[in-house]
């Protein structure tokens, strides 16, 4: 089969041989696949979690019909038009865990479906569980022009918060995010944006955060969490270490959580998304969440797809399509 594999000067077309169904798992044939930001430190070898290495199938998000279904597996049938998230998704078939993928719904082709999967356990598992929002939560997404900081306003509000507020730097990004779940909007380049998002709030701060960029923003953004509020920390774009004002910390009883799927085992995946699936894949049949595709290119120009994502212009998912 045809799959894309990491190599010493960036991703290679290569050919590996199709995977055999295991009890527990389904041979899902791929028709298409999303970038991830992670897919660009795997494409010269690097690994993520458990998996990576030069040689490596790379990609994680996908969608796809199974072809193939274990001994073991009572959940779903030849034909399922099924999505997730897993390791080697950039191929022409994939081997997935029975309990790690979702029901693609009748109204989303696999392009849509293909956005989705990530996007949707990371922002119910970091506002939910980790957030635990309540009804007329006040909540501010730092960093919400990225894909996953879209589906997080849109989870956000459809799950019941009073207000959510969505940062970005860029003034045709800040328009563009009233259309996926912002009733206001701050630009993080601008001095007085913690002061902008004071005010939003009426000065109280917000309740739940959910931080996708971290770094040196990280003092501010804790300035403007509600005292007794909670802080998620999903991403770390602006940057992985950074000066850490304790004493604020202490003094505004923040509570900070870190989230990530690379430190959990597959059983608490398949929890994570088990408790994604229930609650969201009603609101995708609704059309009450969505993801914005930026482009689509054909399987073989992937290195195009790459080079688009790392100039960080595009606005939702760059699509690859078998």
């Amino acid at each position: 089969m045809k799959s894309i594999l990491s190599g010493e000067h960036g991703a290679v077309l290569g050919e590996l041989e199709k995977p055999q169904v295991m009890p527990n798992h389904v041979l899902v044939q791929i028709k298409a696949c999303a970038l991830n930001r992670a897919d660009l430190n795997m494409l010269t070898g690097a690994t993520h979690g458990f998996v990576g290495g030069l040689g490596f199938p790379v990609g994680v998000e996908w969608a796809g019909e199974i072809v193939e279904v274990g001994k073991a597996v009572q959940q779903w049938q030849v034909g399922d038009r099924v999505m997730g998230a897993g390791p080697g998704a950039f191929s022409e078939y994939t081997l997935a865990n029975a309990a790690w993928i979702y029901p693609i719904p009748d109204n989303l082709s696999f392009e849509q479906a293909a956005t989705l999967p990530v996007a949707l356990q990371t922002t119910h598992d970091a506002i939910v569980t980790n957030g635990q929002l309540q009804a007329d939560d006040h909540v501010l997404v730092v960093g919400a022009s990225s894909a996953v900081g879209l589906m997080a306003m849109q989870v956000a509000k459809y799950l019941g918060a009073k207000q959510v507020i969505g940062t970005s730097t860029t003034v045709d990004k800040l328009e563009k995010l009233a259309e996926f779940g912002a009733d206001a909007t701050v630009n993080t380049k601008d001095e007085d944006w913690a002061k902008q998002v004071l005010k939003l709030t009426k000065r109280k701060g917000a309740d739940l955060v959910i931080d996708f960029l971290a770094g040196p923003l990280f003092n501010a953004t804790m300035s403007i969490t509600k005292i007794a509020g909670t802080i998620v920390n999903v991403g770390r774009m602006a940057g992985e270490t950074g000066e850490v004002d304790f004493d604020q910390h202490s003094m505004r009883r923040i509570n900070y959580k870190g989230v990530s799927f690379r430190t959990r085992n597959p059983d608490e995946i398949a929890e994570v998304i088990q408790k994604a699936k229930d609650a969201l894949i009603p609101a995708l049949t609704e059309g009450q969440i969505k993801m914005p595709i930026d482009a689509v290119y054909p399987f073989e120009q992937f290195n195009d797809a790459f080079d688009k994502m790392k100039k960080n212009q595009h606005f939702g998912k760059i699509v690859l399509t078998l």
